[in-house]
C-alpha cells in the first residue's frame, strides 16, 4: 500500500506543481498594472538584478570569446579556414552561446538571489503581513522583480554577445595575427539581422521570462525553513537549466523551419 502511494505521490506531485505554476503565472500577469510605485520597485529591481551582474557577465563573455575563437582557429586551421574564425565566433554567439550562457549565469547569480530572498521574507512572515494589512505581496514583492528578470536577461546577453566579439577579436587579432578586415568583414556579411540578430533576442526574452519566473515561484513557494530556502536556491538554478536548454532546442527548431 505504502509502495502504491509513493507511486502515486510521484505522479501527483509534478502535476500539482505544474497546476500551481500555472496558476501563479496568471496571477502575476493578472497583477501587472502600471504605476508610479510599480515603475519604481522595478527600476531599483533592475539596478539589483541587472546591474550587479554586470561584473559576471563581463569577464565571463570577453573570455568565452576567447576561448571559442582559439578552439575554432585550431580547428580551422587544418583545413586552411582560418579567416572564417570570426564568421563561426559570431554566428555561435547570437544563435546559441550568448543567450544560454547568459541565461545560466543570470539563473546563477540573480535568479538564487531572487529565490533567497522572497524566501526569506516568507520566513519572516513577512509575506503574510503584507496579506494582514490588505497588500498583495505577489504586486507588491514579486511583480517587480518578474518584471526586472524579463528586462534584465536581454540587456546582459547583448553585452555578453558584445564582449565575447570584443574578446575573440582581441585574441585573433593580436595574438594569431588575423587581418582586422578579414575578420570584421567575413563577420558583418555572415550575420543576418533576421535569422540571428533577432534569434538571439528572442532567446534571451524567452530565457528571462523563464529564469525570472522559476525564481519567484520557488521563492514564493518555499518551505518557510532556512532548509526550505537552501532548497529554494538550488531548485532555481537547477530547473532554470533544464528548462532553458528545453526551450533553446525548441526555439532553435522553431526560427529555423520557418
Amino acid at each position: 500500500m505504502s509502495k502504491t502511494n509513493s507511486n502515486m505521490d510521484a505522479i501527483t506531485k509534478p502535476l500539482a506543481t505544474l497546476g500551481r505554476s500555472v496558476l501563479f503565472f496568471g496571477q502575476i500577469l493578472a497583477a501587472i498594472r502600471p504605476d508610479l510605485k510599480l515603475l519604481r520597485a522595478t527600476l531599483a529591481q533592475v539596478y539589483f538584478i541587472g546591474a550587479r551582474s554586470l561584473v559576471i557577465i563581463m569577464i565571463c563573455g570577453f573570455f568565452v570569446g576567447m576561448v571559442l575563437t582559439l578552439q575554432s582557429y585550431v580547428e580551422l586551421s587544418k583545413f586552411g579556414a582560418t579567416d572564417s574564425v570570426g564568421t563561426v565566433l559570431a554566428l555561435s554567439l547570437f544563435r546559441e552561446l550568448g543567450p544560454v550562457l547568459t541565461a545560466l549565469l543570470f539563473s546563477g547569480r540573480a535568479g538564487t538571489s531572487i529565490a533567497a530572498e522572497i524566501g526569506l521574507m516568507k520566513a519572516t512572515e513577512q509575506l503574510s503581513a503584507m496579506e494582514l494589512m490588505a497588500i498583495d505581496p505577489v504586486k507588491r514583492v514579486v511583480v517587480p522583480r518578474f518584471i526586472a528578470g524579463v528586462i534584465s536577461l536581454p540587456l546582459l546577453s547583448m553585452l555578453f554577445t558584445l564582449l565575447a566579439l570584443a574578446g575573440g577579436a582581441t585574441y585573433a587579432i593580436n595574438i594569431m595575427g588575423i587581418d582586422s578586415g578579414i575578420f570584421w568583414g567575413n563577420m558583418v556579411s555572415s550575420v543576418e539581422f533576421q535569422s540571428d540578430f533577432m534569434m538571439s533576442f528572442w532567446k534571451s526574452l524567452a530565457f528571462g521570462i523563464i529564469a525570472s519566473f522559476i525564481a519567484v515561484f520557488s521563492g514564493y513557494f518555499t518551505t518557510p525553513t532556512g532548509d526550505g530556502i537552501g532548497r529554494a536556491t538550488t531548485q532555481t538554478v537547477v530547473v532554470s537549466a533544464v528548462v532553458v536548454l528545453i526551450v533553446d532546442f525548441l526555439i532553435t527548431v522553431l526560427m529555423t523551419w520557418t
